[in-house]
């Protein structure tokens, strides 16, 4: 079987980081009580180099915060996209970016669900047990427009949906009791400090390691193995 999917299709190997990354300018996560995390984005209808650089945009945050996935409302745009580079159960390791995405629902009599442990970009810190199907389907568009359909099991399922809650104006606090989600705030307390500050060190290694970007890039946009 291969071991890299991008964009749901086999490939022999992709480079760490992603192309994408390479291309990008970090930007700040939102973090868990901001309004953006709280509201349903808006569709994407203009496909063009803005979104192209938004996505480079994301990759490159997410690989300086060690994530798994990261939806556009993560980075403070109102926009229903994510990007992921994440593993599943099977090391299988899946790379890509979905634009306007919606989850397929599953038939309950075939769903198996996995309590397993979850954390998130914009909960710093915080990793709790949530239940989540095996399986996820999730129909969108690339960046381009062009249709896709990315399936995804084990723990690449999880980050599917996890994001796809995202652009719908969902945390994964939410899918928490009320003792579990005061688990995690304090554990939030305890870490973001650390958590932000080792960021902050891996995109100050990486502006000093990296070539300035030539003009035409860059441009401006108008689980337990890692939080997604």
């Amino acid at each position: 079987m291969p071991r890299v999917f991008v964009q749901g299709q086999p490939v022999d190997s992709y480079p760490r980081p992603a192309p994408e990354a390479r291309r990008g300018s970090v930007r700040r996560v939102t973090e868990s009580g901001e309004e953006i995390l709280r509201k349903s984005c808006r569709d994407v209808t203009e496909f063009g180099p803005d979104l192209a650089a938004l996505i480079d945009d994301m990759f490159l945050t997410m690989h300086i915060a060690d994530g798994a996935g990261l939806a556009a409302s993560q980075v403070g745009a109102d926009l229903r996209l994510f990007v992921y580079d994440c593993p599943d159960d099977d090391g299988v390791r899946h790379v890509g970016h979905l634009v306007n995405p919606v989850l397929e629902p599953l038939d309950p009599a075939g769903r198996r669900l996995l309590d397993e442990g979850e954390g998130c970009l914009s909960v710093p810190g915080a990793v709790m047990d949530v239940p989540r199907p095996d399986r996820a389907v999730v129909h969108g568009l690339d960046k381009d427009g062009r249709p896709l359909v990315i399936e995804g099991t084990g723990y690449f399922a999880r980050c599917l949906a996890h994001e796809t809650d995202h652009v719908n104006g969902r945390v994964y606090l939410d899918r928490l009791s009320g003792r579990d989600r005061k688990e995690a705030l304090r554990q939030v307390a305890a870490r973001r400090d650390e958590v932000l500050a080792r960021r902050a060190a891996k995109a100050e290694t990486l502006t000093a390691e990296r070539p300035p970007a030539p003009a035409h890039e860059g441009l401006s946009a108008g689980g337990v193995d890692r939080p997604v």
